[in-house]
């Protein structure tokens, strides 16, 4: 092992073995740093579904706000994560070091066992800035409000926040055949839970106005996951890339 530090130099172990990394993990998530552990490990989550992720060299990030996150090679999102207020524990097992992660509300669990640590790092980080958001839900908004034809060309926006027995559409208006059309906006990269979410204002409406009247539903939002994609295409609705 390794170890590197300084005054200005995260506490960060090189090739350490895994009893040395659970007690520089364990002791870094008591005292509140960021933690980073970079292995050859497996990935098991349990929960609201179940997933295996084989052996790989995989770079674990662990946040004081309890946040766990998973990352390969590729791309810029986790492969697994955990959000923040999740309980952070270390264990060995044989010849394994467990990463835990788990949550009661809802009951699941992210293990990381790893079977061997290239590096462990530990950093005290504050950070009291506040972000600044430029690019809002509602400068998208004002964006097709401004030009309807973004959504499609004979869009026409007849209301904002227009309330309906599952919650308030963002935008509420009809198409160029007249169809009602309600518009759901996000910001960022949407999953899932914004399909079920445009899927119940839909059905909300065609109850309220009555039973042959067809609604569109469009998602509109700079990107979405591919299995939100699939869903969109199951429930008939509709995804416009647009950025705020």
């Amino acid at each position: 092992m390794t170890s590197i530090e300084g005054s200005d130099a995260p506490a960060t172990l090189l090739s350490p073995t895994l009893a040395e990394t659970q007690d520089h993990v364990a002791a870094a998530v008591e005292r509140g740093d960021l933690v980073t552990v970079f292995g050859r490990c497996t990935v098991e989550y349990d929960g609201r579904a179940s997933s295996h992720l084989g052996p790989g060299d995989r770079l674990v990030v662990l946040k004081p706000d309890g946040t766990a996150l998973v990352h390969t090679e590729e791309g810029h999102q986790p492969v697994n994560w955990q959000p923040p207020g999740a309980t952070l524990t270390t264990a060995m097992r044989d010849d394994e070091l467990l990463v835990r992660s788990e949550r009661t509300t809802p009951d699941e669990a992210l293990v990381v066992a790893f079977e061997r640590v290239a590096q462990a790092s530990a950093f005290d980080v504050t950070d009291a800035n506040d972000l600044s958001l430029s690019g809002t839900e509602e400068d998208l908004r004002q964006r097709i409000l401004d030009d309807p034809a973004l959504v499609e060309p004979g869009f026409r926006p007849l209301a904002t926040e227009r309330e309906t027995p599952a919650g308030a559409v963002d935008i509420y208006g009809t198409d160029a055949d007249g169809t009602t059309t309600v518009v759901e906006l996000k910001r960022r990269r949407v999953g899932p839970d914004a399909v079920g979410q445009l899927s119940r204002y839909v059905d909300a409406l065609e109850r309220e106005l009555h039973a042959a009247a067809a609604v569109r539903g469009i998602l509109v939002a700079p990107s979405v996951t591919e299995r939100a994609r699939r869903l969109l295409a199951e429930n008939g609705l509709e995804f416009v890339s647009l950025e705020p």
